[in-house]
């Protein structure tokens, strides 16, 4: 039997996470929510190998959001939601405090909790063809999954405010016009482009690409003064590295050597 649950792979230092229950739009159920974060701490336990993450997803639509179903039918609603948001913020929590690159890949729509999903990319490849919608509003809720912590972020209070309150479904162009995702291209070439990004990340220094996606992440999250400080301690760790010392040593001129007869 084929597996929906989501699949983790790791390859020559980029580890693939897979939503995978395409008959239900990969939306987000609780066994869906635990095997993500189960993969999001395997990955966190294997960093020494790992230069990237990649977020995609099987079928036609990237992510729509919560399992509606399985909160309608809970007996106990709101306990359910409660857990369900709290397995997956505890995910994205995780996901987002890894010293490593994050790459989503959205090839269809991406609604409610698909968006947080996005947000939490470093940098967010969509196909032309692709949507982003709130979807928390057609159903009585409000959002999760740190939408209104990090879509503010990306694309603006007004235009979040505008996304999240009337629901409006954005285009894949509109999307990146505002910042919401990186980069538009063809949906026949998606693929072809996330290989492109993905191997042009992993052939960079590992730690040198890591460490600055985590302290883009916690720029807007901290007075300046601490993400000075973050970025000193960090930049004085990196270079004490074996890596830092070849590259460093590579730029530096050769010292000069005295030739007999030079004045001392």
């Amino acid at each position: 039997m084929t597996t929906t649950l989501p699949k983790l792979s790791v390859s020559d230092g980029v580890a693939t996470i897979r939503l995978a229950r395409p008959d239900a739009g990969n939306a987000v159920d609780l066994p869906t929510a635990i095997a993500l974060r189960d993969a999001v701490e395997g990955i966190s336990e294997a960093l020494d190998e790992i230069h990237v993450v990649v977020l995609r997803a099987d079928g036609r639509l990237f992510c729509a959001g919560g399992d509606v179903r399985a909160m309608a039918a809970a007996p106990d609603r709101p306990a359910f939601v409660a857990e369900l948001a709290g397995v997956l913020h505890d995910a994205l929590d995780t996901l987002r405090a890894l010293p490593v690159p994050v790459v989503a890949v959205v090839q269809g729509t991406a609604a409610g909790a698909g968006v947080g999903l996005v947000l939490a990319a470093d940098v967010v490849l969509a196909a032309d063809h692709a949507t982003f919608v709130a979807a928390y509003p057609s159903v009585g809720l409000s959002p999760d999954c740190g939408v209104s912590a990090l879509l503010p972020a990306a694309v603006g209070a007004r235009r979040a405010a505008l996304f999240l309150l009337t629901g409006t479904p954005v285009d894949a162009a509109t999307a990146l016009d505002w910042g919401l995702v990186t980069e538009v291209c063809p949906a026949e070439t998606l693929d072809a482009r996330a290989g492109e990004v993905v191997a042009a990340i992993a052939a960079l220094p590992r730690q040198a690409v890591g460490e600055a996606a985590r302290l883009l992440r916690r720029s807007g999250e901290r007075p300046y003064a601490a993400q000075l400080a973050d970025e000193a301690a960090t930049i004085a760790r990196l270079s004490a590295t074996a890596e830092a010392g070849a590259l460093l040593a590579s730029f530096a001129p050769a010292p000069a050597h005295p030739t007999p007869g030079d004045s001392p």
